[in-house]
């Protein structure tokens, strides 16, 4: 497979960034989307930082990189009675929102990223970030 044409996931687990601040934390997620890598964080970041990122992400765009998608995973979220939910966020809670998953992919390889209780679909973008021509 030639290079042009492999797909990388790059897994980080949320205590490799952990120790980061929140702005730490985004800088280093999205260093990793712009170097054309698929990022699946073990873990979720704070709403806060989700937005935050998506705000540093829009302000970064430019001819080579075009935005990311992100998604995040949180297999609890499926339907479940009254008692499960409530259990559930406790959970959460005691763990400061670490279950679950996020998935963050560069808009030049992946086009959507489509998810429902069984799977998750990564929707590639036709034609890939190419090299500049001189």
């Amino acid at each position: 497979m030639s290079a042009d044409k492999t797909l990388t996931l790059q897994f980080v687990p949320y205590t490799e960034i952990e120790s980061l601040s929140s702005i730490g934390r985004i800088k280093k997620l999205l260093k990793i989307a712009k170097e054309n890598k698929i990022v699946v964080l073990l873990g979720r970041l704070k709403k806060e930082e989700e937005a935050e990122l998506i705000k540093t992400t829009m302000e970064e765009i430019n001819e080579e990189f075009k935005g990311i998608e992100l998604a995040v995973i949180n297999p609890q979220q499926s339907k479940q009675d009254l008692w499960r939910r409530v259990r559930g966020q406790l959970a959460d809670f005691l763990v400061r929102n670490r279950g679950g998953f996020t998935i963050i992919g560069p808009a030049t390889l992946v086009k959507e990223i489509k998810r429902d209780p069984n799977k998750i679909q990564l929707l590639m973008a036709d034609k890939p970030l190419s090299k500049k021509k001189k």
